[in-house]
C-alpha cells in the first residue's frame, strides 16, 4: 500500500469503516481518481482505494509503481485486487488502526 506523503500525511489513530463506498471517483482539483473506494474517516475524505486513475478511469502506471512508498494525499492506496477485496468484503464499522 501507499499512505500519505510528508506534505499530506495519513491521519493516525483508530477509526472505523464508514457507510460511504463506491466503484470509482475522479477529483478534478488533484486530477486523480480511483476505483473501489471505501471511507474510513471524514465520510468520503479519507479512503482505501485503488492506485490512481486518470480522467478517463485508466490506471496511472507511474503512480502504481509508487506502492510501498508514501505517495498519496492522505488516503491509503492499494493494489487493484486489494482495493476490490476491501470494497466487496469489509463490513461497515470494521476497526481500522493506522500507526
Amino acid at each position: 500500500c501507499s499512505t500519505g506523503s510528508k506534505s499530506s500525511p495519513t491521519p493516525r489513530g483508530t477509526f472505523h469503516i464508514q457507510h460511504e463506498r463506491g466503484l470509482s471517483f475522479y477529483n478534478a482539483s488533484s486530477k486523480e481518481g480511483a476505483h473501489y473506494w471505501v471511507s474510513w474517516l471524514g465520510h468520503g475524505v479519507y479512503l482505501f482505494h485503488s492506485v490512481p486513475t486518470n480522467k478517463s478511469g485508466q490506471y496511472v502506471v507511474s503512480e502504481a509503481n509508487k506502492l510501498g512508498t508514501p505517495a498519496s494525499h492522505g488516503c491509503v492506496r492499494l493494489s487493484i485486487s486489494d482495493a476490490k477485496w476491501m470494497y466487496k468484503t469489509v463490513p461497515y464499522h470494521t476497526k481500522v488502526v493506522v500507526h
